[in-house]
């Protein structure tokens, strides 16, 4: 059974867009979708620098619209099932036809943007702490201030609040935890700090008619498969806010047989998790159309019929 996921923000990097953009029809289909939110997707993703790119107003379309060309780029797939990591949600939603591609980037464009003004009202970001024991990190977390934003699974919590609260964390680490690392996105996502863009995404929202997902769909509130299309919307738009349980995605992915993974560009982030929480379960990480044929042999192995 094949799990179809896409990354989140802090995966993108200067140039990454550059060689899918080579690939027939490629160059046109960013261009259309360009012109539909109003980000010239070519640019940002070909010529621009890390700090622009770090700008949250336009990773988060730009990974969106990666991760939708590269899975084109597959032909036709049939996964078992599709999920994203905070903003790869938006890409999930599109795979599992919930939103239609447009749709999809139009929405995230608004997301980006309201993320980006609920971020500019104080100074905050978010750090990976690497090993520890959730049950010691998370009230260590607490006890500074911070919320655990993304719940990774594979000895991974990612923390979010002020940049006070993780120079804090920077001095006090919990107890097992090797290394915090800062990432590269300009705010506490999936925290309260986010609230006042969850209004903005709420009215924008309301304007959609989203449809059933025709393939299973995990959600990263809880990891549970959501099979109406009206509450995988309603999700997209509180995930802002809350945090991120990708551990309990995986768990899902377990419970339901997966026996492979392919993460769409820009990949390598999702996967590397797998390898330590899905023992036995093949991947394939989408960085470079390079690494398509790998991905399609994954999918004529595991995909279903």
């Amino acid at each position: 059974m094949l799990v179809l996921v896409a990354p989140g923000q802090g995966a993108q990097t200067p140039g990454f867009l550059t060689p899918w953009l080579e690939l027939p029809g490629a160059a046109d289909r960013i261009a259309a979708w360009s012109d539909a939110i109003g980000l010239d997707l070519a640019h940002y993703g070909t010529k621009a620098d890390a700090d622009e790119i770090r700008d949250t107003a336009v990773a988060q379309p730009l990974l969106v619209a990666a991760g939708l060309l590269s899975a084109a780029a597959l032909g036709d797939v049939s996964p078992g099932v599709v999920a994203g990591h905070s903003v790869g949600e938006f890409t999930a939603a599109a795979f599992a036809g919930v939103l239609d591609d447009t749709a999809a980037l139009r929405l995230v464009r608004t997301r980006g943007l309201a993320m980006a003004d609920a971020a500019a009202i104080t100074a905050t970001g978010m750090s990976a702490l690497l090993g520890g024991d959730p049950e010691v990190t998370v009230p260590h977390l607490e006890k500074l201030g911070l919320t655990a934003a993304n719940v990774n699974g594979a000895g991974q919590i990612v923390a979010a609040g002020t940049l006070e609260q993780l120079a804090a964390l920077e001095a006090d680490k919990p107890e097992g935890v090797r290394r915090v690392v800062a990432l590269k996105v300009a705010g506490a996502f999936h925290t309260h700090h986010m609230a006042p863009a969850v209004a903005k995404l709420e009215e924008a929202a309301a304007q959609l008619s989203p449809a059933a997902p025709t393939t299973r769909y995990v959600s990263n509130k809880d990891g549970q498969v959501v099979a109406d299309g009206a509450e995988v919307l309603a999700r997209l738009v509180g995930q802002v806010a809350n945090p991120v349980r990708w551990d309990l995605c995986m768990e899902t992915f377990q419970e339901l047989g997966a026996t492979a993974l392919i993460e769409v560009c820009p990949g390598g982030t999702l996967t590397g998790l797998a390898k330590r929480a899905l023992p036995g379960v093949a991947t394939v990480a989408l960085k470079t159309p390079d690494d398509l044929d790998a991905a399609r042999t994954l999918i004529a192995e595991h995909a279903a019929v």
